[in-house]
């Protein structure tokens, strides 16, 4: 049985709150369950070097975890020096899942900065921190035509991402941390209302089969569909 009875395919509660960082152009308070991340968009007149004088724009992320966001306090990379490998290859995925709905033409030349902070952790930080920095970016954008800065908000779709794992045996929907550490397999879905943008999935002790594999993406769809209302609903 799952924590407080949670069924299969049922994610955990999620709550959306818009504009929680007052200086940022587009910010939200994502928590599922019990991780909660800070997203914050921040927008720059301006491109990478490697990409100026094309006429579109970028869009990249950065992620982090507060020392106490997990059970025991983990050391801040600052102060060790240097970013873990785990952290730059989560906030190379949120930018690449962002970066698959932005229209970059549509941009032009400016840069767009996803901080995604994790503030309590239990399973599924990257997938929160996707789902809730589409928010954010959505805000910032708005903001950006409220200016008229730009025209339109440059995004062809709505992007989010959601855990799946075989815990005992059997599919389940938006993992924490505690099925996550027991999981026989688990895999990250990031997917828009149309398509696939990325999955990652791991055994963790024996291969899993092909129809376990096609039974975790039915559930990330459910997950994801989910987790699109909940979208649209914070920026209604």
């Amino acid at each position: 049985m799952r924590l407080n009875d949670r069924a299969n395919d049922a994610l955990r509660e999620v709550r959306i709150e818009t504009g929680f960082s007052h200086h940022a152009e587009g910010s939200c308070l994502i928590r599922m369950g019990g991780t909660e991340i800070l997203c914050a968009a921040s927008v720059e007149p301006k491109v990478p070097p490697f990409m100026r004088g094309q006429g579109r724009g970028w869009v990249t992320a950065e992620y982090g975890m507060l020392p106490r966001a997990t059970h025991t306090r983990g050391d801040r990379e600052a102060a060790r020096g240097k970013q873990s490998g785990r952290t730059q290859e989560i906030q190379r995925l949120i930018g690449r899942s962002l970066r698959a709905v932005a229209d970059r033409t549509a941009m032009g030349e400016m840069t767009v900065t996803l901080d995604c902070d994790v503030l309590n952790a239990d399973g599924g930080t990257r997938c929160a921190s996707i789902t809730g920095a589409y928010v954010a970016l959505s805000l910032a954008f708005r903001r950006l035509v409220a200016n008229r800065v730009i025209a339109t908000v440059p995004l062809l779709s709505q992007v989010a991402a959601v855990s799946c794992g075989l815990v005992g045996g059997t599919a389940v929907l938006d993992l924490d941390y505690a099925e996550d550490s027991g999981a026989e397999a688990d895999a990250n879905f990031v997917l828009t209302q149309t398509g696939i943008v990325e999955i990652q999935g791991t055994a963790e002790q024996a291969p899993f089969s092909e129809p376990q594999f096609l039974e975790l993406l039915r559930l990330a769809k459910l997950g994801t569909a989910r987790l699109f209302e909940a979208q649209r609903a914070a920026l209604a």
